[in-house]
Formats: structure tokens, C-alpha cells, sequence
């Protein structure tokens, strides 16, 4: 069993917890109990048919960690994930280096190549050029953060002699968390990455994640500099002391908990159930 499970929360950026006093309430609650970090997705414009509901409030994901920046203290503050390909990486880094600056260094940033069309389109990338994409932005991100004269000369985005101040708190950057089930997400997570996410998946689906990662393990080179590959799932469906500690014998570092649905008090229930039996006993 991985040691001290740490236990998150998903959610606050949608449904009921989007409208602002109730986000400050369930965050400033799920800090008071004891939740360790505080992850939101990112999706911008959603497809009709979607299999999210489209027309549900939902905060964009850097604007809800700068507000959650400034309403809580000790919780760390994540994105779980954002789609990379998606987003300008010059004005991203910036984005990200000053809610870490902000949040005295409690940013995770996790990171994917994103898969719904229509919304990856919207946004100038498209399914054929969202890998490409992801490295090289993510390559572009770690320099703006790493090197002491930046420079990146790429297909999608190049520059030099510029610079971005402040830096992270978190030194050379906050925490690089990779998602997807992908052989080239599992790639990118250990040749890129300090942690691995896995969204919606049961015991048994994260195993078959686990041994994925492995194999990469043996095939790719990992940076020294890493260190151990810290993971973290959602788990899909409701989980109980016993399902938790299952998940922490499979290796898994922290469970990131999500309510049934999005709308109404479950986010509430959720918060006060998990205080009861999860936290503090993992």
C-alpha cells in the first residue's frame, strides 16, 4: 500500500459548486477536513452531444484555481487536465507560474492531448496534430520555467530572448502530472513527468493502467531528476475504506473523489462522507 493515500477532490468547478459563494463554502470545507488538493477539469466548448451535459455550468479551469488561490491556504490547488494542444503555451506558462506565485507554490499541473473534435477545432488543433502538439507545448512551458534564456524553435510555436517573471515558487516548476491511457501518454509520463492521473477507473481498469506504465517504464529512460512517478486516480463509482486501500496496494498515491452528480448538495454529502471515513485512515 503506497504510503499516507493522499485524498483529493474533483469537481469545484462545475454544477452547484460554479456559482461563487458555494465554491468558497466546499473549498474552504473540503481544506478544514482535510481533503490534501483541490483538482478541476478543463473543457471550454463543449459539443451538443456531448457526453457531459453541455448546458451545465462549468468555470474555466485557471480562472477557478486563481479564485481558489485566494480563498483557501493549504490546500494544493490542480488541474486534472488540462487539454494541452488546446492553449497558447507562451501565454499558458504565464498563466500557471503566476497562480503558483499567487498560491505560494501549491499548483499540480496536469496535462493531456484532449479528444473532443469539435472543441480541439474550435481552438486551432486538431486529433491528428493534438501529440505533436502536447510535447512541443510542454517542451515550450519547461523552458519558459527552466532555462535562464528561454528559447524554442518548433512547428507551432517558436521564440527567443524572452523572458517571464516571476518564476514558479515551486523550483524549476510546480508538478507535471500526465494524463491518458494512451502508450503515448504513458511515454510522455515517464520521460516528462513527475506524476501519472487516470480519470474514472475502477480497481481493475487501474491495474491494466499500472502495468502499461511499467511497460513503458522498461522501454523509455527516465530523467534522474524525476524521481518516483506519483499517481493519482478518480475513481469510478463510490469508494469505501476498504476499495481505498485496494487502490493504495496497486501503487496508487492519491485518490482524487468526485460526487455521483455534479448538481445539488452531492458535493456536500460527498465532503462530510469522505471527512468521516476516508480521511486520516488511509
Amino acid at each position: 500500500m503506497a504510503d499516507g493515500l493522499k485524498l483529493g477532490l474533483f469537481g469545484l468547478h462545475r454544477g452547484s459548486s460554479a456559482e461563487p459563494d458555494t465554491l468558497v463554502r466546499r473549498a474552504r470545507l473540503a481544506e478544514e477536513v482535510g481533503f490534501e488538493s483541490l483538482w478541476v477539469g478543463d473543457h471550454i466548448a463543449l459539443p451538443s452531444d456531448s457526453r457531459y451535459p453541455p448546458d451545465q455550468p462549468r468555470l474555466e479551469a485557471l480562472a477557478t484555481l486563481t479564485y481558489l488561490a485566494a480563498v483557501t491556504s493549504r490546500v494544493r490547488l490542480a488541474v486534472g487536465v488540462i487539454v494541452l494542444p488546446q492553449r497558447q503555451p507562451v501565454l499558458l506558462a504565464k498563466q500557471l507560474s503566476s497562480i503558483d506565485f499567487l498560491s505560494r507554490g501549491r499548483l499540480t499541473v496536469g496535462i493531456g492531448v484532449g479528444y473532443v473534435e469539435p472543441e480541439l477545432r474550435a481552438l486551432g488543433a486538431t486529433l491528428a496534430d493534438r501529440g505533436t502538439r502536447t510535447d512541443e507545448y510542454l517542451a515550450a512551458m519547461r523552458a519558459l520555467w527552466d532555462e535562464p534564456t528561454p528559447s524554442l524553435d518548433g512547428r507551432f510555436v517558436s521564440f527567443a530572448d524572452v523572458h517571464q517573471r516571476p518564476w514558479p515558487v515551486q523550483r524549476p516548476h510546480p508538478p507535471i502530472v500526465i494524463g491518458g491511457q494512451s502508450p503515448a501518454a504513458y511515454r510522455r509520463a515517464i520521460q516528462a513527468g513527475n506524476g501519472w492521473y487516470g480519470f474514472g477507473l475502477d480497481l481493475e481498469a487501474t491495474a491494466q493502467a499500472l502495468a502499461g506504465l511499467r511497460e513503458a517504464a522498461s522501454r523509455y529512460e527516465r530523467p534522474a531528476g524525476l524521481g518516483e512517478l506519483e499517481i493519482t486516480i478518480t475513481p469510478h463509482g463510490t469508494v469505501d475504506l476498504d476499495a481505498a486501500r485496494r487502490y493504495g496496494d496497486l501503487g496508487v498515491h492519491r485518490l482524487t473523489m468526485q460526487p455521483h452528480t455534479m448538481d445539488g448538495s452531492a458535493m456536500d454529502e460527498l465532503i462530510t462522507s469522505a471527512a468521516e471515513t476516508l480521511v486520516g485512515r488511509i
